[in-house]
């Protein structure tokens, strides 16, 4: 703890990340020592929302993981340097908001440059909608490397989670257009000037009616999914139709008591992470500290 806040005190407020390099502490430590003493200030930025993951009960869990919020959207200082903590908290907010929007307009260009490139580009910007959720949508995105789950590739942080729900559309032009978004997903992910991971998955209006019974894990990633995602591009009115629908399933209110639950659940597990002495198991850190990757939907 004295080496931490000797830190902080000679260097001003720092990150999670920018902490951990300097000290060269395991991430439970260094979160654990922040969390638990009066010297030490914390504040924390952005938008946490939920995630679904199989390996927690009920479901419901809070994005970023603990260890992410700690590492990437955290400052950390001591309360003379409260005004710089504030400052380096806002220009961090500014930055991670830049980097969502960078990577929306990334999608939509990729997006338009795909559906113009179809021989039946106006049958499906007619006939389809294109929407972004995850980070971008929340304007919560990244640029720290990780692997792509397929390659192991390393890319440039949040991915881009795209859903398309097509009307009406014949089969031909659904498989152009999503071989079409393949070969761009794999362009991204390649060419170095990227290093951009898509997430996408196209189906049909009649799929998200059946998906918005919420009865099983895979229509309650994809309801909560079509949610929280912003219009991309497309028609506009199927967007409407589908936000209309997840009002007349209920889909809302069983967001909100889900949130409820994950808030709960983050807050039990900081209260037993904070009692806990000694090293975590892998097994209790990727159960309390970490999150898993919310794939189903788009594999």
């Amino acid at each position: 703890m004295d080496r931490i806040i000797e830190i902080l005190e000679n260097q001003g407020p720092l990150t999670g990340k920018e902490l951990l390099e300097k000290t060269r502490m395991d991430e439970f430590t260094a979160w654990k020592i922040c969390n638990s003493s009066e010297r030490i200030v914390t504040k924390t930025i952005g938008t946490r929302y939920l995630r679904l993951d199989r390996l927690v009960a009920g479901y419901a869990r809070l994005s970023p993981s603990i260890i992410r919020e700690f590492y990437g959207y955290t400052v950390i200082g001591t309360e003379k340097n409260m005004p710089d903590i504030l400052r380096k908290a806002e220009y961090l907010s500014q930055e991670i908001i830049r980097i969502s929007r960078n990577k929306f307009e990334l999608a939509k260009g990729t997006v338009t440059k795909i559906v113009e490139s179809q021989s039946a580009s106006n049958t499906i910007k007619a006939g389809a909608c294109f929407i972004i959720a995850g980070d971008v949508a929340y304007e919560m995105s990244h640029l720290e490397p990780r692997p792509e789950v397929s390659t192991g590739e390393l890319v440039k942080g949040s991915d881009l989670d795209i859903v398309v729900v097509t009307q009406g559309l014949p089969d031909n032009i659904i498989n152009a257009l999503d071989i079409s978004i393949y070969e761009h997903k794999y362009f991204l992910l390649k060419n170095p000037s990227y290093n951009e991971e898509i997430d996408y998955i196209v189906k049909d209006i009649s799929k998200v009616k059946e998906q918005l019974k919420f009865d099983s894990f895979e229509s309650m990633v994809a309801s909560k999914i079509l949610y929280e995602g912003k219009f991309l591009y497309g028609n506009f009115d199927i967007f409407k139709q589908i936000k209309k629908m997840l009002i007349e399933e209920g889909i809302p209110e069983k967001i909100r008591i889900l949130e409820e639950k994950a808030l709960l659940n983050r807050n039990n597990a900081k209260a037993q992470m904070l009692k806990y002495e000694g090293k975590l198991t892998d097994e209790e850190s990727m159960k309390l500290f970490f999150t898993k990757e919310e794939k189903e939907e788009f594999f």
